[in-house]
């Protein structure tokens, strides 16, 4: 009987793997199966709710918590046969422990986050707000302790629960914090400055108490506690004296440039296991051993950048998701039953955000930051994420919190989180409005002015041509063009993202390079742009726009208009491969061109890149390139001309202007599709007078005095007149057009509708493959604003100018 019993209480272990279902088997029934299933599940769950509450421009955390309480016994898991099948007892140790292996993988990847010398640099302010938003919180926490103590937690031990619940109200989620101060573009801000310093500090300091909570929570005497405390402090001296030279050596041993040596990464990933199983040993948690090896890795250099590029996709993307689900298991909202429980997750909630949000702005009020920046770092402060369930599921593993506490904790978390975003974005609108500026294009009366440009740039590609063409276009005239050189990058759910953030932060973008910075990991992009500029007389400001790619359009806007930009510089989405055909980068990068282009407050070209002076930067003594500017007439073909003109000063350019006259009619005659009729494009006269007096002024002004332009009249009727025309110029290094010149589509195939009808021919490879074209769109200020909804999918008739200015820098 004792054996039956036995067997009834202690199922079998699952076996690794079945024999399939033709052999008789139930996958489910073994582990790896079960495993792969629950991996599956968990991934198409979160994923889907992330993209369900994008909208609302929530972290992708709200949605992995949601995710994980949907799961549990709060709702599908009320299923005894759901849970029983997907989620059996005997899984739940591989499910934890493949969760675990994430999570110290992870918190590894979140010390590599952490800066430390940024925190040594955090200002008075930042520092004291920091202290203010953890001691008012965690005071408040263990007041409401008490009122849980006697009500649904009696019994529990009175220290490590009092340390817990402090902990647990006074945690800010750094990364989740970043990323929300990215999507609502407040992180290039004094206020997004602020709240990351004072993040940061609040970051180490939870750690250290949560490691004070579990020692607190050993089932000893005080005194193991204290020894605990004291062997942790010793492992992190151990790290600081002993691991970190080590990884300074392999650091120092992966020179830019090079790849790691793959047993460097090898020994790092061995080291941070092993330092989980020490500090696990040591009793504190396996996780800290991990997170203090990320805190010592050197952030200089691609060693650390290469590390995170191993290993985040796999764990952010796959393991750590399955800690949610371990911890939504654990969650059962219906333990919070009856008025007493509401009413105390209600004063948990209120308790939270009242200790959060008002040590916060009592603090930065009495350190002179205006009020409504005060009340928005408040509430940017009281974000919750991946840490506070990490404090919990602790908590709770060891006996520290029941069921109800644990799942009302956790609700917590999740309102206060979800409630960040909207809350700031309704409390907290920047200046939109601007003093405007005179000069938004580049045709003007005054052509001894300064022209601004900003230059926007993807990789290491776009650079070489965009530089050459800079070069190209800085002309003789005193004051010049300054640039500004803004590198595009995306902002991801990657951990990657935030480290990019800390970098960008620490050389003072994207505001702008300090002096000295560049030896300090600075964007290897950007000084090429820095270089260029010691080699010239062209002033260039090196920026950073780090967003994702639906709202870096406005990055972008925001930017030329603060900066008081005349014309705006975006490479082409597609880039040439060696065989000559075109690959694109992304739909979103196309988007983002379109986008600009609507709503841009200033001129905007497009540069299809051909390799403008090959792929090196070319030296201002050994420019000598042929451009060639197609003018049929508008407002785009003047603009083009007024660039063109610029680029003719340069003694290394020779200038090939062409205008088109149409033979019949106003405008050039096209045949429709079924062979019947003609279709002819008329314009307003105005616009034909505005034409004509362009060109004569032109020819009067810059033709005369230039003998390095050619300039001709071309009189054509249709489009096989037009391609031959363009053709009859020969071979030239680049081309200038209108972006909506009043002429047909000379190309079969456009599917780049924002490069115009002459643009999306030249840059098509039946054209060229060698011949860059850069299409410019003049900035229109009599035109109506856009529809802010506008995705930017139509270009040709809507106009491009915002309702408001936007704020200067």
């Amino acid at each position: 009987m004792a054996t039956v019993a036995a067997g009834t209480t202690c199922p079998e272990p699952m076996s690794a793997t079945s024999n399939g279902s033709w052999q008789g088997d139930n996958p489910l029934d073994s582990a790896l199966p079960l495993a792969i299933l629950q991996i599956c599940l968990v991934i198409a769950l979160t994923r889907f709710l992330a993209f369900v509450l994008r909208p609302l421009r929530q972290p992708r955390v709200v949605a992995e918590i949601i995710g994980g309480v949907l799961l549990g016994p709060s709702a599908v898991g009320r299923s005894d046969r759901f849970l029983k099948t997907v989620f059996p007892k005997q899984s739940l140790t591989v499910l934890d422990t493949l969760a675990s292996i994430g999570l110290i993988f992870f918190l590894f990847l979140v010390g590599m986050e952490l800066d430390l010398r940024a925190i040594r640099r955090t200002g008075q302010r930042a520092l004291a707000i920091a202290i203010a938003g953890i001691s008012l919180p965690f005071v408040m926490g263990i007041g409401t302790s008490v009122a849980l103590r006697n009500t649904v937690a009696k019994g529990v031990p009175e220290a490590p629960f009092l340390v817990f619940m402090g902990v647990a109200l006074s945690i800010t989620a750094f990364p989740v914090l970043a990323r929300i101060l990215a999507e609502l573009k407040l992180l290039t801000t004094d206020l997004g400055r602020m709240a990351m310093s004072a993040a940061a500090v609040n970051d180490v300091a939870a750690w250290i108490l949560l490691a004070l909570a579990i020692a607190l929570s050993g089932s000893g005497s005080p005194l193991v506690s204290l020894w605990v405390l004291l062997t942790g402090v010793g492992f992190v001296a151990f790290v600081a004296i002993f691991v970190r030279p080590v990884l300074g050596w392999m650091a120092r041993r992966s020179p830019e440039g090079e790849p790691v040596n793959e047993m460097f990464i090898c020994a790092t990933l061995a080291t941070v296991l092993a330092a989980g199983f020490v500090t696990d040993t040591i009793g504190i948690h396996a996780l800290f051993g991990a997170f203090i090896v990320g805190v010592v890795v050197p952030k200089d250099g691609p060693f650390a950048g290469v590390l995170i590029e191993k290993i985040e996709d796999l764990i952010s993307g796959l393991f750590l998701p399955l800690y949610f689900v371990s911890s939504g298991l654990k969650t059962n909202v219906a333990t919070i039953s009856g008025g007493e429980s509401w009413a105390l997750l209600a004063l948990v909630i209120c308790t939270a955000c009242l200790g959060k949000i008002c040590g916060t702005v009592i603090v930065s009020l009495l350190v002179k930051i205006p009020v409504r920046e005060a009340i928005a770092l408040g509430f940017l402060m009281n974000t919750k994420g991946l840490v506070e369930l990490i404090v919990l599921n602790i908590g709770k593993d060891r006996k520290v919190l029941n069921d109800e506490t644990f799942a009302i904790l956790v609700l917590m978390a999740l309102v206060t989180t979800f409630l960040t975003t909207p809350i700031v974005m309704a409390i907290y609108k920047p200046a939109r409005r601007s003093a405007p500026y005179k000069h938004r294009t580049i045709q003007r009366n005054d052509t001894d002015s300064e022209l601004r440009v900003l230059a926007c740039f993807h990789g290491s590609r776009n650079i070489p041509t965009m530089i050459n063409l800079i070069e190209s276009s800085r002309g003789i005239r005193r004051r010049g063009i300054t640039v500004y050189a803004m590198h595009l990058m995306e902002l991801s759910e990657r951990s990657s993202a935030i480290f990019m953030v800390h970098k960008a932060r620490l050389n003072g973008l994207p505001f702008w390079n300090r002096k000295g910075d560049s030896d300090n990991g600075a964007d290897h992009l950007v000084i090429a742009f820095q270089a260029y500029q010691q080699l010239s007389n062209v002033s260039v400001r090196p920026m950073i726009a780090i967003s994702d790619l639906e709202t870096m359009h406005e990055d972008i806007i925001t930017s030329a208009d603060q900066k008081r930009a005349a014309f705006i510089l975006l490479p082409f989405h597609k880039l040439q491969q060696i065989d000559g055909s075109t690959e694109s980068i992304g739909h979103a990068y196309h988007l983002i061109n379109r986008r600009v282009l609507r709503r841009a407050p200033c001129s905007v070209g497009i540069l299809v890149d051909r390799g403008l002076g090959g792929a090196a930067q070319v030296v201002a003594s050994e420019v000598s390139y042929t451009v060639a500017t197609l003018f049929f007439g508008g407002r785009d073909d003047r603009e083009a001309l007024a660039y063109a003109a610029r680029m003719a000063e340069h003694p290394g350019i020779q200038l090939i202007v062409v205008r088109f006259i149409p033979q019949t009619g106003n405008l050039f005659p096209e045949r429709s599709r079924d062979g019947g009729g003609s279709v002819t494009i008329t314009v307003d006269a105005n616009e034909i007078s505005a034409d004509d007096a362009c060109i004569t002024e032109f020819r009067d002004k810059v033709l005369a005095s230039n003998e390095s332009i050619k300039y001709d009249d071309k009189a054509v009727g249709s489009r096989a007149e037009i391609i031959a025309a363009i053709k009859s110029i020969g071979r030239c290094n680049l081309f200038l057009v209108g972006q909506a010149p009043p002429t047909m589509v000379l190309s079969e195939k456009a599917d780049s509708p924002e490069l115009g009808p002459v643009g999306s021919y030249l840059a098509s490879s039946e054209f060229s493959t060698t011949t860059s074209v850069l299409v410019i769109k003049q900035h229109d200020p009599t035109a109506d604003p856009p529809d802010p909804e506008d995705d930017g999918t139509e270009i040709y008739d809507e106009p491009d100018t915002p309702t408001t200015d936007l704020s200067r820098h």
